[in-house]
């Protein structure tokens, strides 16, 4: 087993243990607030789908296709023809213009960048990666060094085995990578890494003296408009360059059209037109039934389409033939390009779809499209359950024996006012409002929630997290999810926190709580049962659910058994332990007892009455 799979085991044992805080890499934040204050820049024009030759009924039976199907779940839908925005969809609770993690969509940013830096005479792509890191490799790989050029890194095609799993082993991410072993012959076999991508970065910053953002800045953000925008570095202070962007849906949208127009932005040419064409010809074929590979981007099903491609539902598809692109936002229950979501988008545009210049105008199918969306973005339409974690998706009623459908009002307003107040202790203090799917990506690992408290005041009702010596109090909805912000340790995020009062099959009371990250793909599920008026139970789930995760973490499950006390003992039941002990993990349960009646500020000083 690689040493990076070894540091992964670490790290998902220790969390098993309930050993919260950081592991082998520094930590320190580093995201910044979204600044809803800066005017948009550049924004498209808007026009009727009609005007463009597509159909309203045409988009409207597209976005309910999407919104319906099992395994999907929207965050934001935009589609352009002939540069302008004909229809556009957000998701409640994330609002629009918000940016969102664009995860592996943003490789194709920092393909861009390799080929400004190739055009300004400072990169070949026949160089080879370890004379551009000489102080980086070690004595044996100096004498007996590969051969792997920057057109490896770009295509995939590198056979480095530390892969993305590697960014949780340590803080020098090149010298792990230029030190790793070469899985195969390099040149031979498309394997699809990160860390390729995150090494092209760093050869931009080696040539430049610049980080990728700061050098990507007045070349392609300024010039399109791109101000909202953040991307997280390295503890080295490398962008990732793979993933780590946010990004506005319409500025997705910019970068897209820019590709359609062979680089060229309002007649100046931003990006070399034969590196979008170089860029765009296929260069490996791919497995799992996708289209072939490029200079980090994808293939499509429509001959001489391609797409940005992110895990989770992060696309920019664009369809040179037809003048269009779409851009989607989501966090879907798998994770890359041969995904229930893509192969909706190709049922409605195959490569025998044809579009009209125009059609006639249409405001009564114009209308309902954009009825449609708005009850999108408010809420309002019906949900079906999610493939994988269990819940429902805005709305938390479902259909099984878990709980009951919600009560009158006089039971809605009784339950919660009769919370107001109570402070629990927990029993276990391991387990964070952060989705484990978000602690490692962002190296921001919980200190474990103490208290929960809960509150009702001037009609408002919030529930409180005492997590470390952090309070994060979340405002709840009950009809729409209410935003509030979760600080944790100097980052914050955004959160719409959607709530519903109930009974369990037993007649126990049950707060149901669904926690979105609305700038993120992953999600916290909440469920807190009050068995008496002293004692609670707290079962948490997540989305991307359990069996994603698992799968996930399939290669280190051995290094986990072993590392199990009396492992040799258990056998071959040692790997079915270390699997239950990683679903408890995913989706634990806890208790807590009651402690305080507080009057004010939640878990603050102003005790009046202990119980």
């Amino acid at each position: 087993m690689s040493k990076e799979q070894i540091a992964v085991a670490e790290l998902i044992f220790n969390i098993i243990l309930g050993k919260t805080g950081s592991g082998r890499v520094n930590y320190f934040p580093q995201k910044q607030d979204f600044p809803f204050d800066a005017p948009y820049e550049q924004p498209f024009e808007r026009a009727t789908p009609e005007s463009q030759g597509i159909s309203s009924e045409y988009l409207t039976a597209l976005i309910r296709e999407l919104y319906h199907a099992e395994g999907t779940e929207m965050h934001h839908f935009m589609a352009l023809r002939h540069g302008k925005v004909i229809c556009e969809c957000n998701f409640a609770p994330y609002p629009k213009g918000m940016w969102h993690i664009t995860h592996s969509m943003c490789k194709s940013i920092t393909g861009m960048a390799v080929g400004l830096l190739i055009q300004e005479g400072k990169l070949r792509l026949d160089e080879n990666i370890y004379d551009i890191f000489p102080d980086k490799v070690n004595s044996l790989l100096k004498i007996f060094r590969p051969v792997i050029t920057v057109e490896n890194l770009l295509n995939m095609s590198s056979g480095i085995t530390f892969n993305e799993s590697g960014i949780v082993s340590g803080n020098d991410w090149v010298a792990s990578y230029l030190n790793s072993t070469v899985n195969g012959t390099t040149g031979q076999i498309f394997q699809y890494n990160s860390m390729n991508t995150y090494m092209l970065s760093a050869i931009v910053t080696k040539r430049t003296g610049e980080t990728l953002t700061e050098y990507l800045k007045p070349r392609l953000f300024q010039p399109l408009g791109i101000t909202k925008y953040f991307w997280e570095t390295c503890p080295a202070g490398i962008t990732k360059g793979g993933w780590g962007l946010f990004l506005c849906a319409e500025d997705m949208a910019k970068l897209g059209q820019l590709y359609l127009q062979k680089g060229k932005w309002k007649g100046e040419q931003i990006i070399p037109e034969s590196w979008v064409e170089a860029s765009t010809q296929k260069r490996w074929e791919t497995p799992d039934d996708t289209y072939g590979y490029g200079y980090q981007l994808w293939m499509e099903q429509r001959p001489g389409s391609f797409e940005f491609n992110g895990m989770l539902g992060q696309n920019v598809v664009i369809y040179p033939d037809m003048d269009m692109v779409l851009v989607t936002n989501a966090g879907n229950n798998e994770l890359f390009q041969d995904c229930i979501m893509l192969n909706i988008i190709r049922k409605y545009f195959p490569p025998e779809y044809t579009l009209a210049d125009t059609l006639p105008e249409n405001p009564s199918a114009a209308l309902l499209l954009k009825r449609l969306c708005g009850e999108l973005e408010q809420g309002m339409e019906l949900t079906r359950p999610i493939l994988r974690g269990g819940w429902k998706k805005r709305q938390l009623r479902r259909n099984n024996s878990c709980c009951e459908k919600s009560h009158s009002p006089a039971f809605f307003e009784k339950f919660r006012q009769d919370l107001h107040g109570r402070t629990y202790e927990m029993r276990q203090q391991s387990i964070g409002l952060f989705p484990l799917f978000m602690q490692v990506f962002h190296n921001n690992m919980t200190d474990g929630i103490r208290k929960i408290s809960f509150s009702c005041e001037s009609g408002i009702f919030s529930v409180s997290f005492l997590e470390g010596e952090e309070i994060h109090t979340l405002p709840v909805g009950f009809r729409q999810a209410a935003l509030g912000t979760v600080s944790m340790h100097g980052e914050n995020y955004l959160v719409g926190t959607l709530g519903e009062f109930t009974r369990n099959e037993n007649q126990i009371p049950v707060l149901k709580l669904e926690i979105t990250f609305v700038e993120e793909c992953a999600k916290r599920l909440l469920s807190v049962f009050f068995h008496s008026e002293k004692e609670i139970e707290l079962r948490w789930k997540e989305t991307p659910g359990k069996e994603m995760i698992l799968e996930g973490l399939s290669s280190i499950t051995e290094e986990l058994a072993a590392k199990l006390p009396n492992s040799t003992l258990l056998g071959e039941n040692a790997r079915d332990l270390a699997i239950r002990l990683m679903e408890q993990t995913i989706e634990p349960v806890c208790w807590g007892d009651l402690e305080i009646e507080v009057e004010g500020d939640l878990l603050g000083d102003d005790v009046i009455a202990e119980k």
